[in-house]
C-alpha cells in the first residue's frame, strides 16, 4: 500500500498548525565561537596546581532569542561529558537568570553576573574554564539553556542534579550550543 499521500497531507497539515519557523526558534549562539567548533584557550581554566588549566578561565560571551512567552526564568548548564574519564564535570551550573535576559557579555559568567550560581564539579559558583589532560582529545562543552516557568527564586548552591530535580515539571524549551577544547 502506497502511503505517500498520507505523509504529504499530514506534513502539510503540520506546517500550517504550528510548526516553528526558523526564525521563531529558541536558538543559543555565542559570537565568540561556532556550535562544534574549538574554544580559544582564553576560556579554558586557570589553575596553577593543575597544568591541565592552561586559560585565563575567561567567559565566552553568550546571546540567545526566542524565549518561550511564558518563560519566568532561565537556567544555563556548561557540561562535559568527556570529563573525569567519561564520568563528566560539570563547568557552570547557573540559574535565576531573569526571562528579560537576552546574553551574557564576556568574563560575566566568571563574574557572577546577572544569575544565581551553583556547585559546579571544581566547588565554584561561577564560570571554571575547561581543563582537559593532554592526550584525551577535544572535549565536548556542551552550553544548554533551559527556559523554565519558575520564578527567579531557587537557593543558592545546587548541584546540576538538584537543579534538574527542581526544573521537572516547569521546563519549556532548551537550546544548546557545543564548544570543543583539547590539548
Amino acid at each position: 500500500m502506497n502511503r505517500t499521500p498520507g505523509i504529504i497531507a499530514f506534513t502539510a497539515l503540520f506546517a500550517c498548525i504550528g510548526a516553528p519557523s526558523a526564525s521563531e526558534l529558541f536558538i543559543l549562539q555565542s559570537p565568540a565561537f561556532a556550535d562544534n567548533a574549538l574554544l580559544n584557550r582564553t576560556y579554558a581554566g586557570n589553575d596553577a596546581k593543575n597544568a591541565n588549566c592552561p586559560g585565563k578561565n575567561s567567559s565566552p560571551p553568550l546571546v540567545w532569542s526566542n524565549v518561550p512567552p511564558q518563560t519566568q526564568s532561565l537556567a544555563l548548564i556548561v557540561h562535559d561529558p568527556e570529563g573525569n574519564k567519561g564520568l563528566g564535570v560539570t563547568h557552570l551550573v547557573a540559574y535565576n537568570i531573569p526571562a528579560s535576559t537576552t546574553g551574557f557579555a564576556p568574563d560575566a559568567l566568571r563574574d557572577g553576573k546577572g544569575f544565581t550560581g551553583g556547585n559546579n564539579t571544581p566547588g565554584t559558583h561561577a564560570w571554571y574554564g575547561p581543563c582537559p589532560p593532554p592526550g584525551s582529545g577535544a572535549h565536548h562543552y556542551t552550553f544548554t539553556l533551559i527556559a523554565t516557568s519558575l520564578p527567579p527564586t531557587l537557593p543558592a548552591g545546587l548541584t546540576r542534579e538538584a537543579l534538574f530535580e527542581q526544573l521537572k515539571g516547569h521546563q519549556l524549551a532548551a537550546a544548546g550550543l557545543i564548544g570543543r577544547f583539547g590539548q
